[in-house]
């Protein structure tokens, strides 16, 4: 058996997850995994499989949401998420455990497909905003509180808990943070007639596979019930989708006089996250966009 250890692949551990899985694991490979948790390929005589691990406080917690969030999103029947074998400790190190999903770069059927099942997945609606707990974006905890209106679950739940934790870390001066008043009273004419939809939540290019045969999967939510332009608000930040997905997307879900404004005012979140996990060299892009709505 050839293994490669890593720094928190003790022996013990590996011997706990071959036990998980019930077969003798022949190789282990350090995989892109995201920033927050550490990620691998673990590969037996039979299968392959994707193994997240970390060591942090609420590691267990994070992983927990993760795993809820993957089963109900393939328990729509609108766009797969790789199955969820097991979600533990072992010691101090948390992990998930999941199906290994072999992918390819994705052409543009592939795109109009992600966009089409995507759209279906927002279709999936509820009697409120949020969720019945928090959930985790990175490393950083999502506040979900059920909530009726979206402007006010936006502001309350999404823009001020990030904002406060920036000026906690000496990120942003409170000067340059608008009250829960002002961004109520300023985004209300932009939040009507939203709908509440079923949302990964964290929609970058790193947080979806096109499989071999062409089938899209999401991996890394962050779910919750919002407003269904949050995920495109999402892919457009940084980059990695085609038009193709955008036309298949919006063919069934369409955009409004409003939507280009209310993109940008879901990228402040996406970049209060990253200013709050990563620093100042998000500064001037969260300044930009408070300074334009706000």
């Amino acid at each position: 058996m050839m293994v490669f250890y890593f720094y928190d692949m003790t022996e013990d551990f590996i011997a706990h997850i071959s036990k998980q899985i019930k077969a003798p694991i022949e190789s282990i490979h350090s995989v892109s995994g995201g920033d927050i948790s550490s990620a691998y390929k673990i590969i037996t005589s039979g299968q392959s499989y994707f193994l997240k691990t970390n060591t942090i406080s609420n590691a267990l917690q994070m992983f927990q949401t993760e795993a809820e969030a993957l089963k109900t999103i393939a328990n729509t029947n609108t766009i797969s998420t790789p199955k969820v074998l097991d979600y533990s400790q072992f010691k101090n190190t948390s992990f998930l455990l999941l199906e290994f999903i072999d992918s390819k770069s994705p052409d543009s059927e592939d795109f109009k497909t992600l966009g089409r099942q995507l759209a279906e997945l927002h279709k999936n609606t509820n009697a409120y905003f949020g969720l019945q707990q928090d959930d985790f974006i990175g490393s950083l905890i999502q506040y979900n509180k059920p909530t009726d209106s979206w402007n006010s679950f936006y502001v309350n739940e999404r823009l001020y808990p990030q904002l406060q934790l920036a000026i906690q870390r000496q990120l942003l001066l409170e000067s340059e943070c608008p009250s829960k008043g002002q961004m109520l009273n300023k985004l209300n004419p932009l939040f009507q007639n939203i709908k509440p939809s079923l949302l990964h939540g964290d929609l970058w290019s790193g947080n979806y596979l096109i499989a071999t045969n062409g089938k899209p999967y999401l991996i890394d939510p962050a779910m919750y019930f919002g407003d269904s332009e949050v995920d495109i608000a999402m892919t457009k930040l940084f980059g990695g989708f085609s038009e193709d997905f955008y036309k298949a997307y919006h063919n069934m879900i369409p955009e409004d006089e409003f939507t280009s404004n209310r993109i940008e005012v879901y990228q402040l979140y996406y970049l209060l996250i990253h200013l709050n996990l990563f620093g100042k060299s998000y500064y001037s892009s969260v300044i930009n966009l408070l300074k334009k709505y706000f």
